[in-house]
């Protein structure tokens, strides 16, 4: 699988295999060994998600060098701050039985919709992350959700945010934040590049899959990847985890991008990081 470059020379699989939602322990157990065994190299989890203690069960049952995976997982909004950052990184790092990180991202921001002082927390919180990061704990740090008002602080200081995960997927591709991103070397990856499942059912996608001779999946994931995002992909079937990794022998043209891009937003999540009550 191809390798992207951090911005501090950390490498990570362009094609990211996401664990949300899968909260049936037996079924994220054996959709990680299955996309482990399909030759997916990067599994993306979240305390959130509740099944980290899975996810490593599947690592170790795997069988497969800890150096040759990337793992990421997210700090959860109630845990924000300094002292309790690094309280439930000590968590997650025990639910997953591993002693490091490839990537450890803060899950949402703290926004002036629930605190008058969001930006201190969230200057908090990075400071913690880059103590963690400064002791070889985590080898990359970065956030999700984050607008380009909520990384301006994070900017100025000593290490920036190296990866922002927002939604991202047809009809929903935030060009402003993407924009400041890639100004600052801000790698972007693709929560629900699938539209968490709805843009498997759009009659435009099912009319270019036809084109292409593939999925609606595989043509939300390659959309994905030809934007230069990394899509996470997600499946409990053994089938569609090993077809989502097919997404090389093809290219969508640039007029089918343009209308990939400019179609209605059906599957917006409704989840913004101003807005969420959460």
């Amino acid at each position: 699988m191809n390798q992207l470059t951090l911005n501090n020379g950390y490498t990570i699989p362009e094609i990211g295999f996401g664990t949300w939602k899968i909260t049936d322990k037996e079924a994220a157990v054996q959709s990680v060994k299955e996309a482990l065994a399909a030759g997916y190299r990067h599994i993306d989890t979240a305390a959130a998600y509740e099944n980290e203690t899975e996810v490593g069960q599947a690592i170790r049952e795997s069988g497969i060098k800890r150096e040759d995976l990337f793992i990421t997982s997210k700090l959860w909004n109630s845990e924000r701050g300094y002292e309790s950052t690094l309280e439930a990184f000590e968590k997650t790092l025990e639910r997953l039985g591993l002693d490091y990180l490839d990537l450890y991202l803060i899950h949402w921001p703290a926004s002036v919709h629930q605190f008058e002082n969001w930006e201190t927390i969230n200057v908090e919180t990075w400071r913690a992350m880059i103590k963690l990061y400064r002791e070889g704990r985590i080898r990359a740090i970065g956030v999700s959700n984050f607008l380009p008002h909520h990384l301006s602080a994070l900017m100025e200081m000593e290490v920036a945010p190296m990866v922002n995960q927002i939604e991202f997927h047809p009809g929903m591709t935030q060009p402003e934040t993407v924009k400041y991103c890639r100004e600052n070397r801000i790698l972007v990856e693709a929560w629900s590049p699938l539209g968490n499942g709805q843009l498997l059912q759009s009659e435009q996608i099912k009319s270019m899959a036809e084109k292409y001779k593939k999925s609606p999946a595989q043509i939300c994931l390659r959309f994905v990847l030809q934007q230069g995002v990394l899509p996470l992909a997600k499946s409990v079937q053994a089938s569609r985890i090993r077809e989502n990794l097919n997404l090389y022998d093809f290219r969508i043209d640039e007029e089918d991008m343009k209308t990939l891009t400019d179609m209605d937003n059906v599957a917006y999540s409704g989840s913004h990081p101003d807005k969420v009550d959460f």
